[in-house]
């Protein structure tokens, strides 16, 4: 009898612990969802401002130019095409633009642009951007 009661003292320190950061655990993980600002669905974010769009189209004309091509077909970097484009998920482009690509020159935008910036140009690129020369 001895024995087992000392097995059960043992045991006991850890149970203990562990009861006790439970609650612990659980602050913290409401804690972080109270900060995190609610997650919307892609198409209920609205659209950049006027004034953001054109800035956003000058960067996708000089910057990304500067390396895709002036009319995205292809330089330093791969063709930003409609059709090059077509089989690759949305989010797939956003995180490239965001993250960038190790090992790569392409840098990564996260610094300069939000996810719905980035959501707007990938936008951009699938339309073509031709009809007022972006």
């Amino acid at each position: 009898m001895r024995r087992l009661s000392s097995q059960m003292s043992r045991r006991r320190p850890l149970e203990v612990a562990r009861r006790r950061a439970r609650p612990l655990k659980t602050t913290a993980c409401l804690a972080i969802l109270m900060v995190m600002p609610p997650a919307a669905p892609a198409a209920d974010k609205p659209l950049p401002a006027r004034e953001r769009r054109a800035e956003l189209d000058r960067l996708l004309r000089h910057d990304c130019g500067a390396c895709h091509g002036l009319e995205r077909t292809g330089g330093l970097g791969p063709p930003l095409t409609p059709e090059r484009l077509a089989g690759r998920p949305d989010d797939q482009l956003i995180q490239t633009i965001l993250r960038g690509v190790p090992d790569t020159p392409m840098p990564p935008w996260k610094p300069l642009l939000s996810r719905r910036d980035a959501r707007w140009l990938v936008h951009r690129l699938r339309e073509g951007c031709a009809d007022d020369g972006c």
